[in-house]
């Protein structure tokens, strides 16, 4: 059973990892072991990684792969992906070779407005309430001012600061609604700092204001965050040939191809069970390259489910049509990314991520993203329309049943090339596996 522990984040990182073997390994040693394997060698680097969260005991690899090959808008990407999944990297850069015959990906910004929010309570009339906003909204500017000079001289900042009427959801719910430019950087820090002196100079104003009732200045500021839903910071990507070069798949006309694509398109849009698990496919592709460039993947996935349920049902994120003698499939998609400050000065292997995509501003990094979960959807759609999900999916996935199994390198190279035209499962390879073990223990057939 474990036991509480007081005061355990003064303790050294030895004092932590004796504590956590004390408490929860079955073997101590091995799980000791096991933690410092995953340590860097580099001191100095390794320091670094430990002070980018609290209570660091190791590090936790995940595999950073490469998809090259990526025409977007006339130039090539190379994109690199951090994900643990398989399959996925090879999709991309898939379906990256498919489209850099057809003319590539092209891509645009629509917007790259963030959004904060002052959350607080009033009770007393809307229209007093607006007169004292209308009042003072100009000092809600200046007081920000020491923190916005450097953005606005870059030609970011706060672009609006609102007052909204949340009465309607929440009895006595009010909102400072304000909208934000930050350019290169994500600008969580930026945004907050900025919401909690406009909410500290609210209240403030309130107290002085002749028109509110001593009840009516009792302002109760809640809360100062902000949003990680962002519809207008958005960027579309898209991908599009004549029906005729949609060739590709020997078993089935381009035509019947085009069509049975569109149909499953709107089979996502139709059911939210289809479009929650196609729109994850799309987030394989975007989460890897989020986490590559050192950016919060966990806002982006909060931000992008809220937008896919925009029309008042969850739907594809990703829209698919034929005009003409033409196939068009595109991805609409919001993304408050940044490509300056956090771990993008940081992190080493975030610095060569963007360094790999040539150093990209915020907006050229939301169209390569855009791109990445286009490109990783356009692959899944494409495997299940025609030989199915789990043919290359478990082709990438045997050499994880054979690493479980500790296969040697002679065992996999066999197994690769015995599964070259079979149907894989994971209890087949363990079968096979074991039957190979048991006829020849000392060689493996050539």
């Amino acid at each position: 059973m474990t036991l509480p522990v007081n005061g355990f984040s003064k303790l050294s990182k030895e004092e932590k990892i004796t504590w956590l073997a004390n408490q929860h390994f079955l073997n101590k040693e091995e799980g000791i072991k096991t933690i410092k394997q995953y340590w860097n060698t580099n001191e100095q680097l390794q320091v670094l990684h430990d002070e980018f969260i609290e209570n660091t005991i190791t590090n936790f690899y995940l595999p950073l792969g490469i998809a090259p090959n990526f025409l977007i808008n006339g130039q090539y990407h190379t994109i690199p992906m951090a994900i643990e999944e398989s399959s996925v990297v090879a999709a991309a850069g898939k379906a990256a070779k498919y489209w850099q015959k057809r003319g590539g990906f092209k891509a645009n910004v629509l917007g790259t407005e963030k959004i904060g929010q002052v959350h607080f309570m009033y009770s007393g009339a809307f229209a007093k309430l607006n007169d004292f906003f209308n009042s003072i909204q100009p000092k809600l500017f200046k007081a920000t001012n020491s923190i916005t000079e450097n953005m606005q001289k870059r030609g970011g900042g706060i672009t609006s600061i609102e007052l909204r009427d949340k009465t309607n959801e929440l009895d006595n719910y009010y909102q400072l609604h304000c909208t934000f430019e930050t350019l290169d950087a994500m600008g969580a820090n930026f945004i907050n700092s900025c919401l909690e002196t406009i909410a500290k100079t609210f209240k403030e104003e309130a107290q002085n204001f002749n028109g509110f009732t001593s009840e009516e200045k009792d302002i109760q500021i809640v809360m100062s965050i902000l949003s990680n839903y962002v519809p207008n910071c958005t960027v579309r990507a898209e991908a599009s040939c004549k029906i005729e070069n949609l060739n590709e798949d020997k078993d089935m006309p381009p035509k019947q191809f085009a069509e049975k694509f569109v149909r499953a398109i709107a089979i996502a849009n139709a059911d939210p069970h289809r479009a929650v698990t196609h729109n994850k496919g799309i987030m394989n592709g975007i989460d890897a390259v989020v986490l590559a460039t050192g950016n919060d993947f966990r806002a982006i996935e909060a931000g992008v489910h809220a937008y896919a349920s925009k029309n008042g049902s969850y739907q594809s994120l990703t829209s698919a049509r034929v005009d003409g003698d033409t196939f068009y499939f595109s991805i609409e998609i919001p993304l408050a990314l940044g490509t300056v400050g956090g771990l993008t000065n940081l992190h080493p292997l975030v610095k060569l991520s963007l360094e790999i995509l040539d150093n990209p501003s915020a907006k050229e990094l939301m169209k390569i993203v855009a791109v990445a979960g286009l490109a990783q959807n356009f692959a899944a759609v494409r495997s299940l329309i025609t030989e199915g999900i789990q043919k290359g999916h478990m082709k990438m996935h045997l050499l994880n049943i054979l690493n479980q199994l500790g296969a040697s390198e002679e065992e996999k190279k066999y197994f690769i090339k015995f599964y070259k035209d079979k149907t894989i499962t994971h209890s087949n390879v363990i079968n096979e596996f074991n039957s190979l073990r048991s006829k020849n223990d000392s060689s493996i057939p050539k």
